[in-house]
């Protein structure tokens, strides 16, 4: 009679360790989705992406197409809503070819300005002109990056004015007449403040001084000519000029 094997000389078997999740995966059971898959976007967020971006291409569509027809040749569709194109063209978003012009600037300008005050009894006084120019320049010079606001901002605003007025009695020759007004003193105004000498300001007045540039002597050019000036009217300033200005 055969004997029966012995349980001892058996070996055990050890017992089944609990799944590692830095186990590799096993390849019979297939792939399984890590915690990112398993995230699903709800409706309510998919709505409110898909909104969001339906505005972002409108507003962009809207902005190209509008900076498109303000320099395209005119046509009908730039004609019949020109007044909604300029209003969000200019002065922000202004489209020009004066890089490429054949006939750069040849007279050096200075914009100017001084301002009026009222003092407690009523009485007025004039400050000495203010040269906004001189303080770009001052901010300018000796600056390996001069900022983009002090090279362009008060020389565009002029050149906003005066596209848009005439210069024999400076009347509005358009509807970028008001804005470019509005332009030019709230730049002035928020460089200056609210007051001036402890005064407050009721007026500001714009002067430009203009002096010819003169060439290489090698070209013959004659001698740098007296400055020529063009003095604007007293504007009134009031509360609303200094709106979102940030002066206090």
């Amino acid at each position: 009679m055969a004997d029966e094997p012995n349980s001892e000389s058996i070996p055990s078997l050890p017992a089944p360790r609990p799944p590692d999740e830095h186990d590799p995966p096993d390849p019979e059971e297939g792939p399984t989705a890590g915690p990112d898959e398993e995230r699903r976007w709800s409706l309510p967020s998919l709505l409110v992406l898909g909104l969001a971006v339906v505005v972002l291409v409108c507003a962009v569509a809207y902005h190209l197409g509008t900076v498109f027809l303000s320099v395209a040749p005119s046509n009908p569709v730039s004609q019949r809503h020109s007044a909604a194109i300029n209003a969000h063209v200019l002065p922000e978003f202004e489209q020009n070819w004066q890089l490429f012009a054949p006939n750069p600037l040849q007279d050096d300008i200075a914009v100017e300005a001084r301002v009026q005050t009222l003092d407690a009894q009523g009485r007025r006084a004039d400050s000495p002109w203010i040269d906004l120019t001189a303080h770009d320049f001052a901010a300018i010079r000796g600056n390996p990056a001069p900022s983009h606001v002090d090279q362009n901002l008060l020389r565009r605003a002029w050149d906003y004015y005066t596209a848009w007025h005439s210069q024999q009695d400076e009347s509005s020759t358009g509807f970028g007449g008001p804005l470019s007004v509005e332009y030019l003193k709230r730049i002035a105004l928020q460089r200056i403040g609210r007051s001036y000498g402890g005064q407050r300001i009721i007026q500001i007045q714009f002067r430009t001084m203009t002096t010819p540039l003169t060439g290489p002597s090698w070209t013959g050019a004659p001698a740098t000519a007296t400055p020529t000036y063009r003095q604007l009217a007293w504007w009134p300033a009031n509360d609303d000029d200094y709106q979102k200005l940030g002066v206090a």
